[in-house]
């Protein structure tokens, strides 16, 4: 049998570097890209400003009015009466404002 080698530690060194491969690639393949993802989607929220307009998690489109640090006022609907106080991270895309 393979793995029952008369030297026990070349075995354990074989499946350390095997771990650590592994290991690797998961960091790769997983980790890294949902790191790149978040700070894109933190870059966006920081660069949101009043008259933008923005897409809802939920699917509405409005204008944002007002924004604290981790909130933001988005007004919806065409009669401009509906005021809405949510959450930054409920913001998925934004489109600036045209001057």
């Amino acid at each position: 049998m393979i793995l029952l080698s008369s030297n026990g530690a070349g075995s354990i060194l074989l499946l350390v570097g095997y771990i650590a491969i592994f290991a690797a690639i998961m960091y790769f393949a997983a980790i890294r890209p949902q790191k790149k993802q978040q700070k894109k989607q933190q870059e966006m929220l920081n660069s949101m400003e009043k008259g933008d307009s923005v897409l809802t998690t939920s699917g509405f489109y409005g204008v944002v009015i007002d924004i604290t640090d981790d909130t933001v006022i988005v007004e919806f609907g065409s009669n401009k009466n509906c005021r809405i106080p949510m959450q930054k991270s409920a913001i998925v895309q934004i489109e600036k404002a045209e001057a």
